[in-house]
């Protein structure tokens, strides 16, 4: 009996599921490559695939940050944060020039990059939250002309920025061994874990996600909640933009953020959150970023061809979203209980 109440209380755990698939994902590429695991260091820095996998799923865990909340006040999705990424990037490149030097101070490129992508989050938030527009389709604006928007800011060129601080953002700062995009998915983590815990912003955006008219009735002001999400989202998804081109030191706005939107809505549902709204896991969405980025190099250690990436992908997915799903646990339940009928029978007899 202590064991099937420690075993119901481990399943009946909310992250439970994600991160088991996790680890499953893990042990697949520790069986396919036995020094998956193994960390060294090189020039000062470490490096291995563990290491690649967390330092690449940071611009991933950052969107997947602001599509929680969006998806949790909401019950829709922003399916335009790929391209607000792009923009974002390309006003930082132009701010700051292509010569030897910069044509305004780095930190000031980066503010006038998050106000833009802020800006855009604004357009969305408007659109969903005052003017009643489903969210699929108020995003759907910005993902289509989003990319062009970008293209236009660029003059339709790939832009290089020369100077080597450029490349810190996306690589590693200058004696520190770790990436520096870890640090700053791990500072946004801790950053909007701590304004929904020690505030009551967390309640209410689950209780307007529950039941708007009535968050309403009770005097929660659910159009500001819900606009407040989408601008937070496009500055998650600015943020990661400017991780992307620091990475290359440059701007290509047809491929900067390209197909992120779908990672971003994954990692959510990888994470056990609902996608129509309510209750929200921060930490099971960040769960489902970091599974996605090791299926990614999974597949990429089993010499799978980029362009029949995502079908593979797409199958290990749907098989992962199935598990979680409301009508497999129910038959997991029943399956239990049955387990749990017939046992006591045997004993009688």
């Amino acid at each position: 009996m202590k064991q099937e109440s420690l075993m119901k209380r481990i399943t009946g755990f909310r992250l439970f599921l994600p991160i088991l698939c996790l680890l499953l994902v893990l042990l697949v590429n520790l069986i396919q490559t036995p020094t998956f695991f193994k960390i060294t260091v090189q020039n000062g820095v470490f490096y291995g695939f563990i290491i690649d996998i967390i330092n690449r799923s940071s611009g991933l865990v950052i969107m997947a940050l602001g599509m929680t909340l969006v998806v949790a006040s909401s019950g829709g999705t922003d399916i335009s944060v790929g391209a607000v990424s792009a923009v974002a990037g390309a006003v930082c490149v132009v701010a700051l020039g292509t010569g030897e030097a910069y044509q305004m101070p780095y930190a000031l490129s980066l503010l006038l990059a998050l106000i833009v992508g802020a800006l855009c989050g604004i357009v969305n938030g408007f659109l969903v939250a005052y003017m009643r527009v489903q969210p699929m389709v108020a995003t759907l604006i910005l993902f289509t002309a989003g990319r062009g928007i970008a293209q236009l800011i660029t003059g339709s060129f790939i832009l290089y920025v020369k100077p080597e601080h450029f490349s810190y953002l996306g690589a590693f700062l200058p004696g520190v061994p770790i990436p520096t995009p870890c640090f700053v998915a791990l500072f946004l983590i801790l950053l909007t874990w701590m304004l929904l815990r020690f505030t009551t912003l967390g309640m209410y955006i689950q209780s307007v996600g529950i039941n708007r008219r009535a968050s309403r009735l009770v005097g929660l002001n659910s159009k500001l909640i819900i606009f407040l999400t989408y601008v937070f989202c496009s500055i998650c998804a600015s943020v990661a933009g400017l991780i992307s081109v620091s990475r290359t030191s440059s701007i290509d706005a047809n491929n900067v953020g390209l197909y992120t939107e779908l990672d971003a809505i994954l990692a959510v549902a990888i994470g056990g959150n609902s996608l129509g709204g309510g209750k929200f896991s921060l930490a099971g969405s960040v769960i489902g970023a970091i599974t996605i980025q090791a299926l990614t190099t999974t597949l990429y250690a089993m010499h799978v061809a980029a362009d029949q990436l995502p079908l593979y992908k797409a199958m290990v997915v749907i098989i992962i979203v199935s598990l979680q799903s409301p009508v497999v646990k129910k038959w997991f339940s029943g399956l239990k209980s049955k387990t749990s009928y017939s046992e006591p029978a045997k004993e009688a007899n």
